[in-house]
């Protein structure tokens, strides 16, 4: 079973710009699948779709299945937990008091209490690097500490699939590092939109190149990206790891 499934998703925006035209494609269980495309293209309102915040009204004929799980209204409870979501702005993820009580916030609405609650929020935190924050207020901490702070926060619920919308921006070079083995060492399934295509060299094994709406390209990222005049097309440069390890 794949665990993500989109079936030509469109979306215009109230004020009737279109945003997404057609857009299918799918994401295997276990698979790591970078989403790339210049400013615009349409990355974010993706990945708003994939756990319903977006459209405002769910569709009679869902184009987007989780786990098999059709994306209606009655399904969204269910599909919420098996798909987290980070926000490009860390600051719209985080609200609590302190860092332990954002990273636990998930787990608690799903049920989880006392020793087990306890315990997932520790190994959250661990797997991000931030065990040493979790008493700090979040808006005291960096952006980047707060992007690994929404992390956390999805780890802790369990998700099987990750939807990461500009995971390592705001991140110094040990953060970017840290990341990249985090999520490298993940087995869930992760949709990664992202401009760091460095990362997505390291990490994805398949990428879906997205412009004005559309999937433009989608196969082997080693394949698409080396393809010079594909990324030049759509306001993208080769990875320079690729041109140091195929040179002209």
């Amino acid at each position: 079973m794949n665990a993500l499934e989109v079936h030509h998703l469109g979306y215009r925006y109230p004020d009737g710009t279109e945003a997404l035209r057609d857009v299918s494609f799918s994401v295997a269980e276990g698979e790591r699948v970078g989403l790339i495309g210049p400013n615009g293209a349409g990355k974010s309102t993706l990945l708003l779709h994939l756990n319903g915040l977006l459209p405002e009204h769910p569709p009679p004929e869902p184009a987007v299945r989780v786990f098999g799980t059709p994306l209606a209204e009655p399904n969204l409870a269910a599909i919420r937990v098996q798909l987290g979501l980070l926000f490009q702005d860390p600051d719209d993820q985080l609200f609590c008091p302190t860092v332990w009580e954002d990273v636990a916030f998930g787990p608690q609405q799903l049920g989880v209490r006392g020793p087990e609650l306890s315990g997932r929020v520790a190994r959250a935190l661990a797997q991000v690097g931030l065990a040493h924050l979790e008493e700090r207020m979040p808006h005291h901490l960096s952006r980047g500490e707060k992007r690994r702070v929404g992390l956390a926060g999805l780890l802790a619920c369990e998700a099987r699939l990750l939807a990461l919308d500009e995971p390592s921006s705001d991140l110094d070079p040990r953060g970017r590092r840290e990341l990249k083995a985090l999520l490298g060492s993940l087995s869930v399934a992760q949709i990664i939109a992202t401009h760091d295509l460095e990362l997505v060299v390291e990490i994805c094994s398949r990428v879906i190149v997205l412009d004005q709406g559309a999937v433009v390209a989608q196969g082997p990222t080693v394949e698409l990206l080396n393809d010079e005049a594909l990324m030049l097309a759509h306001g993208l440069e080769r990875p320079h790891v690729l041109r140091h390890r195929h040179p002209h």
